[in-house]
């Protein structure tokens, strides 16, 4: 967990002013990886007193635009936020309860930036999302179907 001293080290290096909402924004990002936006108001405003949904909304896209904080979006889910920047890895999805965790690049023929064909594209980032059910979903008897739980023999 950075300390407030290298956030703001972080939004110089980024060549943005230093102001009280990045600085909470993004050291939320940086405790609470996947969060969405409205718990990063939640949250901000735990650490500000008072900020507006559009102040943090907007310090999110500042902060998404200069490369300190990484959007994504899984199909079917509301946008989420991390500070893991930079190495190009992907994630894995609860399908039962949106649970969302950092997978490592994937494994096969590396890197996991070469596409198959490229369409002459210059690929600089590849981003795979891992569908499944998180440890706690998996082995809840109701939320598996009844194909998945005989696959994983926990008929």
């Amino acid at each position: 967990m950075p300390s407030p001293s290298d956030v703001e080290r972080e939004l110089r290096g980024a060549a943005l002013r230093v102001t009280r909402p990045r600085v909470a924004v993004l050291s939320v990002v940086d405790e609470n990886a996947h969060a969405d936006t409205d718990a990063i108001i939640v949250l901000a405003r735990r650490r500000l007193g008072a900020v507006s949904h559009q102040a943090v909304y907007d310090v999110l896209r500042t902060l998404t635009d200069v490369g300190l904080v990484r959007r994504i979006q899984p199909p079917g889910s509301v946008a989420r936020y991390e500070a893991r920047v930079g190495d190009n890895h992907h994630h894995a999805v609860c399908r039962a309860c949106g649970a969302i965790a950092d997978v490592d690049c994937a494994v096969g023929h590396p890197p996991c930036l070469t596409a198959s064909d490229d369409a002459g594209f210059d690929i600089d980032e590849a981003e795979v999302v891992y569908w499944g059910h998180c440890p706690g979903c998996a082995t809840a008897p109701d939320v598996l179907s009844p194909a998945a739980r005989q696959q994983r023999g926990t008929t």
